[in-house]
C-alpha cells in the first residue's frame, strides 16, 4: 500500500515517515501544494492544510478526481467548522494533531476499506509471485513450487495480507482489523490457529516469522505483480 504524506514541517513528516515505513507502508513525503497535485497516484494521502504554498483544502479538491485515493486531512486545526470544511472539501477522513499511532493506523485502515472497490477498479490485481509461490488474486488460487495449496477464505486474506506487504511485518492489530474486523482476545486466538494452518500447508519453503510483541513477516522475495 502507498500512502503520500504532503506535510511541510520536516519533523513531523520524518515521524510520520518512520512510523508508516514501520507499519508496511510504502511512503513518500512532500512538502508543498505544487507538488501534491503532481505526484503519482496513492492509496492514502495525509494532507496538512496548513502548507506553505497553498490551502491544503484546495489540494484535497483537487485529490477527489481520483476515487481510488483515500484522503485524511491532517491538521492542528481543531475547531469544528474546520473539521467540517475540510469534510466538506472531499476528505474521507480528519484527524488532529496531536494524535497517537495507534489512533492515525486505525483511521488509515478504516480509509482503506472504505475505498478498496474504487482501488480494485482503477487497478485489477495481476498475480503475486514471491519467490517459489504464486499468488493469483482473481480466482483465489495458491500454488508453491507448481503445486495447488488449498486454502479457506480466511487464511487465502491472511497471505495476501501478508504478501502484498511483504517483507515487512504485519502487526497483529492490523491483521485482526483487516481480516477479522475485530481486536478481542477470541478473535487473537483465532489467529493464532489461522497462522499455525496456513504455515503447514504453505511448508518450509514459504517460512512467516513470527515478531514477538509486533505480528508477523512472510519471508520471501519482494512481491512482484505479473501482467
Amino acid at each position: 500500500m502507498r500512502i503520500t504524506i504532503i506535510e511541510d514541517d520536516d519533523r513531523v513528516a520524518r515521524g510520520l515517515v518512520n512510523v508508516l515505513a514501520q507499519a508496511g507502508f510504502e511512503v513518500n513525503r512532500i512538502a508543498t501544494a505544487t507538488e501534491a497535485v503532481r505526484a503519482e497516484p496513492a492509496d492514502v494521502v495525509l494532507v496538512d492544510l496548513g502548507l506553505p504554498d497553498g490551502d491544503g483544502l484546495d489540494v484535497i479538491r483537487k485529490l477527489r478526481d481520483r476515487p481510488e485515493t483515500a484522503v485524511i486531512a491532517v491538521t492542528a486545526r481543531a475547531e469544528e467548522h474546520e473539521r467540517v470544511r475540510g469534510l466538506r472539501a472531499g476528505a474521507d477522513d480528519y484527524i488532529v494533531k496531536p494524535f497517537g499511532v495507534p489512533e492515525l493506523l486505525a483511521r488509515i485502515d478504516a480509509v482503506l476499506r472504505r475505498t478498496r472497490l474504487a482501488r480494485a477498479m482503477a487497478h485489477p490485481d495481476g498475480p503475486l509471485v514471491l519467490g517459489p509461490m504464486r499468488i493469483d488474486v482473481g480466482t483465489r488460487e495458491v500454488t508453491v513450487d507448481g503445486t495447488p495449496v488449498t486454502l479457506t477464505r480466511k487464511e487465502f486474506d491472511l497471505l495476501l495480507l501478508l504478501a502484498r506487504r511483504a517483507p515487512n511485518v504485519v502487526s497483529r492489530d492490523v491483521i485482526l482489523d483487516q481480516i477479522w474486523g475485530a481486536t478481542w482476545e477470541s478473535s487473537s486466538r483465532t489467529l493464532d490457529t489461522h497462522m499455525a494452518a496456513l504455515r503447514h500447508k504453505l511448508g518450509p519453503a514459504v517460512p512467516i516469522r513470527t515478531i514477538h510483541g509486533v505480528g508477523y513477516r512472510l519471508v520471501a522475495d519482494r512481491p512482484e505483480l505479473i501482467g
